[in-house]
């Protein structure tokens, strides 16, 4: 009789000690990724610091007047707008971070317009903040609410107040190429977009003040530890629904997801264009569009990163997507680039 209760406690203890294993595995995971999103953000502050260059001791303002160097050439060059100052006075200018950052946001740092002006860009949806310095903005949303510490400033429209949120460029690949010159974005009030690679939503939220109530931003995120804050972050902006799923397998969350206008991806994998293509033959409308950025050394670091966006680019136009526009991130992002195309374009029409 003893020896089957002996086997039944070995059996116990075992199934203990996997799941405690399992446990830990999990935990590992985590810290990893945790450290390698604190790589990520520590890089990123270096090149930012590079932009912002030697400080004396004249004081913060000359911290800010240094800290975007080009960007009346950069964003103006296409835009028909001259950015030429790099910062709106919207309670004391950007904050350093990773491109894919975790900040959470609070109700710090707004600030009354009196002495700030904002007009609409060339992108509808997205707006330029003129005062001292001039920076790209959004119309928040949910006012009041910050997401992940970025400045606010508030506008008086006859008897309405409009907050905006300030969008760094060297936190957002989309903000980086918008202020680069991208002819086109297609994102725009009333789309709905899938946004792959969400992250803790920095970007995601920029998009969802864009397509603003009527539109849907549907944010694809992996990592449990990001997809944490994409929840929460959904929780007050309505227009985004978090997918927590591996975007390689769009057959998981096909049932949540309707047909899309465009898919924007910023996954940083060897095989992005493949996983953006099993989205768009899922999602995409034919004559949709998407924007992928491209991190070379992400998909091979031992080519030059002109040598791989041009292999990308043939490998999109494999997948029935048909680049329209290619454009470098530079000098926000190192060896990045940003393509813009649409999949599946109609037959022209002959006369």
């Amino acid at each position: 009789v003893s020896a089957p209760v002996g086997a039944a406690s070995v059996a116990e203890v075992a199934l203990v000690t996997v799941a405690v294993a399992a446990e830990a595995v999990e935990a590992l995971a985590e810290a990893v990724e945790a450290l390698a999103e604190a790589v990520e953000a520590l890089a990123r502050a270096e090149a930012e610091a590079e932009a912002l260059g030697a400080v004396g001791e004249e004081g913060e303002e000359e911290v800010m007047e240094g800290a975007f160097p080009g960007l009346g050439e950069w964003g103006g060059k296409h835009g028909g707008v001259s950015l030429s100052l790099h910062l709106c006075l919207v309670g004391g200018g950007f904050q350093s971070g990773g491109s894919r950052g975790r900040g959470r946001g609070g109700k710090k740092g707004n600030q009354s317009g009196k002495n700030v002006m904002v007009e609409p860009h060339r992108h509808e949806g997205v707006f330029i903040c003129r005062g001292k310095e001039d920076a790209l903005v959004t119309k928040n949303l949910v006012p009041g609410e910050s997401v992940y510490g970025e400045k606010r400033v508030s506008i008086s429209e006859g008897d309405d107040k409009i907050e905006y949120r300030a969008w760094n460029p060297f936190r957002s690949k989309l903000a980086a190429a918008i202020l680069g010159g991208v002819d086109q974005i297609h994102i725009k009030p009333g789309a709905k977009v899938l946004y792959l690679g969400a992250a803790s939503g920095t970007t995601v939220s920029h998009v969802s003040d864009i397509v603003g109530p009527d539109g849907l931003v549907y944010a694809v995120e992996f990592s449990h530890r990001s997809g944490r804050d994409l929840i929460n972050l959904a929780k007050k902006r309505t227009n985004i629904i978090p997918v927590i799923e591996d975007a390689r397998h769009p057959h998981k969350y096909r049932m949540l997801i309707a047909m899309v206008d465009v898919i924007f991806a910023d996954v940083a994998q060897p095989d992005q264009t493949r996983i953006v293509a099993l989205n768009a033959h899922t999602f995409l409308r034919n004559g949709g569009h998407f924007v992928i950025s491209i991190k070379a050394n992400c998909i091979d670091s031992t080519a030059s990163a002109e040598a791989v966006f041009a292999s990308e680019v043939k490998k999109m136009q494999q997948e029935n997507m048909k680049p329209q526009e290619q454009l470098t991130l530079e000098p926000y992002e190192r060896d990045h680039a940003v393509v813009v195309g649409v999949y599946r374009p109609p037959p022209k029409v002959k006369n």
